[in-house]
């Protein structure tokens, strides 16, 4: 397994190289360069069309979903404007935040388009995955003796940092942290903070799992399920069973005797319904109350954002985030949520910027999923992007999502080439935009 062409060596090299980018501090640095490099080769690819060297050239015409992600995130820099002129924020304010803007939400329109132009194979994504896990579980001893040995949590905090960014975490490069709540170790591996690294552990898993080879698929598939354990995330453990079984069950709405034994469940809630019920009420109080504090301080954050969002700025919100009160810890009002965080800092039209392009993106790709295997892990992605979505800010962590954000590119270029070929021969136009 080896890349072809210049953006498929782009791509693989910068996935595997994740942890020795991690060792120096870089991969905050590393995400968006890759993003706005690979987006600019794949417009030019798309623009010379045939003129483009062989090996680059766009096999297909590129699906309009692609164009919706790249409009909502240039409607989302645009409600990023306005709200900083109604609250006066200032010139240099509003240039720091378009340079977030650029390190953040356009990186969700770039990498699905650089998927989407560019001849990159799925199968070198997963083995790149997979490499990725086998980097993981080769360290994984030194981290996880790390507390028990005396090893300091914080290793250091890379140079990096004068590139600016949302915080020290980072450019930082840890060993293990300790959870304030409890006081135990958790680990968050080569991502920012332990419920994130859980996540990107849910996503390796769905990346392993496509794998050909068993070597790499159980290193893969290993090195994620250690990721979510060892993280302590209650949205991990979700997203392990509800990622990887969801898009596999997809088809059977397409099968008659799956409405039948759908229809004898339902029927059988009259009887089990109430002690049901009860079950899943206990088992949600038991995931709050597991960390109890970070519940509160959630929950919190979120009921002043929509207020704030709701009394003072309905359209184009307050333009960035804010410094929280004591109750939640000081935690920057618009963050720990996504959608909240939207409507707080971005206003409806913000919301909206991203709501349209993921819904219409998760219907494709379910619609596929239903027929075609090939969906299965683009909807994986979909589910776990969306389950982030209501834990974090899903904008600050796309620079470690790209792997994930390519695959949906990739497959909706598969899904084009599949409506090309079924055209009649007269019918298929050559590759353009």
């Amino acid at each position: 397994m080896s890349p072809q062409n210049p953006a498929e060596s782009l791509l693989y090299k910068a996935l595997i190289w994740t942890w020795p980018f991690y060792a120096i501090g870089a991969l905050y640095a590393v995400g968006p360069v890759l993003g706005w490099t690979a987006g600019a080769l794949a417009l030019l690819a798309a623009y010379l069309g045939p003129a483009m060297r062989q090996d680059l050239q766009p096999a297909t015409t590129v699906s309009g979903l692609i164009w919706i992600w790249g409009l909502g995130m240039a409607v989302m820099l645009l409600a990023l404007w306005v709200g900083h002129l109604d609250w006066g924020l200032g010139t240099k304010q509003t240039i720091k935040s378009s340079i977030g803007w650029a390190k953040g939400w356009a990186l969700l329109a770039l990498f699905p388009l650089v998927g989407a132009i560019l001849p990159i194979r799925r199968t070198l994504l997963i083995r790149g995955q997979c490499v990725v896990g086998a980097w993981t579980l080769a360290l994984a001893p030194i981290l996880l003796i790390a507390p028990y040995i005396g090893l300091p949590e914080k290793i250091f905090t890379s140079p990096f940092k004068v590139l600016g960014g949302p915080g020290p975490e980072y450019f930082s490069v840890y060993f293990f942290t300790y959870d304030p709540s409890s006081w135990t170790p958790r680990w968050q591996f080569y991502a920012p903070w332990s419920p994130f690294a859980a996540l990107l552990g849910v996503i390796m898993v769905l990346f392993a799992m496509e794998e050909e080879n068993r070597n790499w698929k159980a290193a893969g598939i290993a090195a994620g399920v250690l990721m979510i354990l060892a993280s302590k995330s209650r949205m991990g453990l979700v997203g392990l069973v509800a990622c990887t079984v969801g898009p596999r069950l997809l088809p059977l709405v397409l099968k008659g005797w799956a409405w039948h034994v759908t229809a004898a469940l339902t029927a059988s809630l009259a009887v089990v319904g109430t002690a049901l019920l009860s079950f899943v009420q206990n088992g949600i109080t038991a995931f709050k109350e597991a960390r109890a504090d970070s519940t509160r301080v959630r929950e919190t954050l979120q009921r002043i954002a929509e207020e704030r969002w709701q009394n003072d700025a309905f359209w184009f919100g307050h333009g960035t985030v804010q410094p929280g009160p004591h109750l939640v810890e000081y935690m920057p009002i618009g963050s720990h949520h996504t959608w909240f965080g939207l409507l707080f800092v971005k206003g409806v039209v913000g919301f909206l910027a991203l709501a349209v392009p993921l819904g219409l993106h998760i219907c494709v790709v379910m619609a596929d999923a239903a027929r075609n295997p090939r969906g299965r892990l683009p909807l994986g992605i979909l589910m776990t992007m969306v389950l982030l979505s209501f834990g974090e800010n899903i904008e600050i962590e796309a620079y470690m999502l790209w792997p994930g954000l390519v695959m949906l590119g990739v497959h909706l270029r598969e899904m084009q080439a599949d409506s090309c070929a079924e055209r009649p021969a007269h019918a298929v136009a050559p590759a353009q935009v």
